[in-house]
């Protein structure tokens, strides 16, 4: 059985350097190589849809300097992937609040998401400026102002991720058993895993134990187990 989407949460980076006597912002920068290491492992076992949370809407409330230099960091690392991207027939997209950043970030993804937009191997999403409580209040707007019925139907259809299967599998680094408010929504049937690992040192190898675990799981969705 394998996953068609895995969900991630990349926690850790900031204790990972405080481990090390380093700034945060080195561990977001290393965070950068386990993000790129999973992508080519997602690629390699064949998963259609992998995202990874950069930045929650709760994240605000960090120091300006630090948010400064995520923003900055997911912006430079998606422009100088976009060869690559491009080279492994990957594509790039965003999803979260884009229209609450500033305009120099906006352009940034909207250049990646428009030089992507043909790739078909895998779908790479960005978590950006995402919260799942604000995601659904907005939904739930949308969904009145169209004079809709509220079903589980018209959620979907108005989610931020309208466009992608719900997650299979969520992965949760750094030792945390929390969610987060991270796609609350969609991950109500999702396989739910929790590394001790922090986020810069997953590696291919701790993606490969999830996926193997994840084959040994028996996914009822409220029915009877299967014999």
């Amino acid at each position: 059985m394998k996953p068609k989407h895995i969900a991630i949460i990349m926690d850790g980076n900031g204790r990972w350097a405080k481990s090390k006597n380093k700034p945060r912002s080195f561990g977001h920068k290393k965070g950068v190589n386990a993000l790129k290491t999973t992508i080519k492992a997602a690629k390699e076992f064949g998963i259609n849809y992998i995202s990874f949370w950069a930045f929650s809407t709760e994240n605000w409330k960090r120091p300006e300097k630090e948010i400064s230099f995520l923003m900055n960091l997911i912006s430079t690392v998606a422009k100088k992937e976009l060869h690559n991207l491009t080279k492994n027939n990957i594509r790039l997209k965003f999803y979260g609040f884009i229209n609450q950043l500033n305009k120099t970030t906006q352009k940034n993804i909207e250049k990646c998401e428009k030089d992507t937009l043909n790739n078909s191997s895998l779908q790479v999403n960005i978590m950006l400026n995402y919260g799942s409580k604000q995601e659904i209040i907005e939904c739930i707007k949308k969904i009145v102002e169209q004079k809709l019925p509220i079903t589980e139907e018209t959620i979907n259809k108005n989610l931020l991720t309208y466009d992608i299967p719900d997650p299979d599998i969520l992965v949760r680094t750094s030792g945390e058993y929390r969610i987060s408010n991270f796609l609350l929504w969609q991950i109500s049937y999702s396989e739910l895993f929790f590394s001790n690992t922090l986020w810069p040192d997953f590696n291919r190898n701790n993606f490969i134990e999830i996926l193997q675990e994840f084959n040994k799981r028996n996914r009822r969705y409220g029915g009877l187990k299967n014999k």
